[in-house]
């Protein structure tokens, strides 16, 4: 038993040392009175016609006027006007990608019914290949439904929709304050944490495309959405409006 601990210990060391090795090649920290649109796409309307809802049947219809930069923050804002619910959605399709790497963003989430913010990944050939095929790795979700819960998933052709893998976390008042949400990609398995703590591991014995799409390029999406599948579908229009809140975004390799 001694010598079982002695190893897990080693092991534990090597993999912090090789963490500790990765330099920063990327990063976000809002700086700028603008977007960087070297770095930044705006994703717009509410997906029609070809995946209206964005496919989840989300609400909300994405503009370039619902985000400010304050204070070196990114502040997404989901509003409601005359019953349409409307926010901002930024990804660096064709822009930036990453294959494998530590990906950290410093963020607050928006508090209520029907929230739905996320920071989250995709794969970079999504255009000729399409979802799930592509591969989807979600490092922060949270529901306002759920309160004090944060939802790390992945999604393939294997597992898709009401993916297996993922992990639900309760922790108590992570709506108070910016957290801290990571996730850790290598060739042989993916690592989420909140706030340094572990707490979901994908690491599949068997990789093939349809379970393993993780060999490849993936690109960066930040969005605040309104109901939807997941999000709702019911949405308290009271709490209106609501911000989603970005420090930074850092990608180490």
């Amino acid at each position: 038993m001694k010598k079982y601990f002695i190893v897990l210990l080693i092991i534990s060391n090597l993999n912090f040392a090789q963490t500790q090795k990765r330099k920063l090649v990327w990063e976000e920290n809002f700086n700028a009175k603008t977007l960087d649109m070297s770095f930044w796409n705006f994703e717009l309307g509410n997906g029609c016609p070809d995946l209206c809802g964005w496919g989840n049947n989300e609400r909300q219809i994405y503009t370039e006027k619902n985000h400010n930069i304050v204070d070196g923050n990114l502040v997404i804002q989901a509003k409601l006007d005359s019953d349409v619910f409307t926010s901002t959605k930024i990804t660096t399709k064709s822009k930036k990608q990453f294959q494998y790497g530590r990906f950290e963003a410093k963020a607050k989430l928006p508090v209520g019914q029907g929230l739905w913010p996320a920071f989250w990944m995709l794969g970079s050939n999504i255009s000729n290949i399409g979802w799930p095929k592509c591969g989807e790795i979600d490092i922060l979700e949270y529901v306002g439904r759920e309160p004090h819960m944060v939802f790390t998933s992945l999604h393939t052709q294997d597992s898709h929709g009401e993916t297996i893998n993922t992990k639900k976390t309760k922790i108590e008042n992570i709506e108070e304050g910016f957290h801290v949400y990571t996730m850790d990609w290598t060739k042989e398995k993916i690592e989420f944490f909140v706030d340094s703590k572990l707490v979901y591991t994908f690491q599949p014995t068997f990789k093939n495309d349809d379970i393993w799409p993780f060999n490849q390029p993936f690109y960066i999406i930040v969005n605040l959405a309104v109901g939807g599948n997941f999000g709702g579908p019911e949405v308290d229009n009271k709490v209106f409006p609501q911000e989603f809140k970005i420090d930074y975004i850092k990608v180490y390799q």
